[in-house]
């Protein structure tokens, strides 16, 4: 095969569809992240965390990619509504739902660019350490 055949099967391969029951193991560094609070108070309805996180692979220890968006205060002291996108290397994962205060939370992915164009399915999110500092993120592709 020539080079310049392997160059464009390997462009061909890299823009591939994601492939249906896929499971995408990344690891967020909450490194990024800004509290707006609406009010004086320290938890208030509408207070949104502002973010932008870099995403690493399921080794935690190569960059791949990173997570940025918005989740709003839904409920006084348990639940945050969530928007945010998974920026990768070959498209990008866009991500909705809530999040709340205790335990673990799975994600809608309502979409996606380039090789995820379409995607659908969820984002499990699990908390690494008790300082919320790192999560395991797996995005389960339908």
């Amino acid at each position: 095969m020539s080079m310049r055949c392997a160059l464009l099967l390997a462009a061909v391969l890299a823009a591939a569809p994601a492939a249906a029951g896929e499971a995408l193991r990344l690891v967020e560094h909450a490194s990024g992240e800004t509290v707006l609070h609406r009010t004086r108070d320290a938890d208030a309805l509408g207070d949104e965390i502002v973010f932008a996180n870099p995403l690493f692979d399921a080794a935690d220890r190569r960059q791949v990619g990173a997570s940025r968006g918005v989740c709003t205060r839904v409920e006084l002291g348990a639940w945050w509504d969530c928007r945010f996108t998974l920026t990768l290397a070959h498209g990008a994962l866009l991500i909705a739902g809530a999040y709340p205060d205790e335990g673990d939370a799975t994600f809608g992915i309502v979409g996606g660019t380039g090789r995820y164009a379409g995607a659908r399915g969820t984002l499990s999110v699990h908390a690494r350490d008790a300082a919320h500092s790192s999560y395991d993120f797996i995005a389960h592709l339908l």
